[in-house]
């Protein structure tokens, strides 16, 4: 599943930390929030086998991509 934005884009060397517990890739003060909320998703995301990325250009925005891995078959 993958959530496409137009905002302002995240520069290449804040794409890893922003998954961090408050982390974020804006200065403090020119946006709201805490810093948890991609933290959230990738500890929800990774507890179910899955992967969380972000692909990003400042200036053109944001693709966030969740990969879960298929449920195995147990009816027989």
């Amino acid at each position: 599943m993958s959530v496409q934005d137009q905002g302002l884009g995240i520069a290449l060397e804040d794409q890893k930390r922003i998954f961090e517990q408050f982390e974020r890739a804006v200065a403090l003060g020119s946006a709201y929030g805490l810093g948890l909320g991609l933290y959230i998703v990738r500890q929800i995301v990774e507890a179910h086998g899955g992967l969380v990325s972000v692909r990003s250009v400042v200036g053109a925005g944001s693709t966030f991509t969740v990969e879960l891995p298929r449920a195995s078959s147990s009816r027989g």
